[in-house]
This record gives C-alpha cells, structure tokens and sequence, in this order.
C-alpha cells in the first residue's frame, strides 16, 4: 500500500509521463560504468583481436611461428585461407589452423623487397668489372722511416 503512494507521489512532481533528473541520477552510474568498461576492456581486446587477424592474415612461407601450444616452427606452405602446414622439425609437418599461430617470430622478406636488394648490389659488381687489375687494388698508406738519432740525444754515456 506504502509503495503505490509513494510512486504516486514521485511520479506526480515529474509530470505526465515526463523525464526527471532523480531518474538521470539513477541511471547515471550505470552509464559510467559501461563507458570505463569499454575504453578499459572492451576497446583494447578489439584493437588487439584486430592486429592478431591482420598478423595471421599475413603469414606467408619461409615465416617462423609460435604455435599456441608453444611449439616454435616455419611455415612450409599456406594451405587455405583456413590452414597452414608448419614445419616443425626435419622432416616433421604439421597442418594447423591459421588462429593456432600465437605470434610470428621472423617475417621472410616479399619478392619484390628481396630483387630491390639484388639490383642495389648488382650495379657495384659491374662498376668492378670494367677496372684494371692495378686500379682496384688499395694501395698501402706510406709509412714514415724512424728519425735518425742525432749526436745530442745520444745514449746517455757521458764522459765526465
């Protein structure tokens, strides 16, 4: 009986069917609670659950992994979109799924990076080529002979 008066009273001063601020208040630390949550918790497992997918999404052959289970390997092949086979010794090949690999340990360099190396290094092998035996040969920097000694800095034998 208490209750429905009490709610008939509340209810009356917010007006018919109105907003009030005591329900603001109530709800208010609610609000703040999720908004903590989600730049504390919710945000960064997002920011890192993406990077995960991106890195998994990543994995080509020749790259070194750990497995989740902690079982260190190399990628031998990409199977599928789903699936790798990771070589985990001699010999030894394991088919996996891509969301096992915990971490990559040692990125293989693309195609294209590996031929820019290769072209940067080809022009200094032909720059050799063309040179004389003579000029390619670093010669010695010449050293100064000792001074010779001089009759006052003698050996220290005086005659008294």
């Amino acid at each position: 009986m208490f209750v429905s008066e009490a709610f008939a009273q509340t209810s009356g001063a917010a007006g018919a069917g109105g907003f009030s601020l005591d329900s603001l208040q109530q709800f208010l630390p609610l609000i703040l609670i999720f908004v903590v949550f989600y730049f504390l918790m919710i945000r960064p497992q997002q920011k890192k659950a993406k990077a995960h997918r991106e890195m998994v999404n990543a994995l080509r052959r020749g790259d070194r992994v750990l497995l989740q289970g902690g079982i260190f390997g190399q990628v031998a092949k990409v199977v599928s979109d789903a699936e790798v086979l990771v070589e985990i010794a001699d010999k030894v090949q394991i088919r996996v799924t891509r969301g096992a690999v915990a971490e990559v340990l040692e990125k293989t360099q693309p195609v294209s990076a590996v031929a820019e190396i290769e072209e940067k290094a080809a022009p200094a092998k032909r720059s050799s080529r063309g040179k004389k035996a003579e000029d390619s040969v670093v010669q010695p920097a010449a050293i100064p002979a000792p001074a010779a000694p001089t009759a006052d800095s003698g050996s220290g034998d005086k005659a008294e």
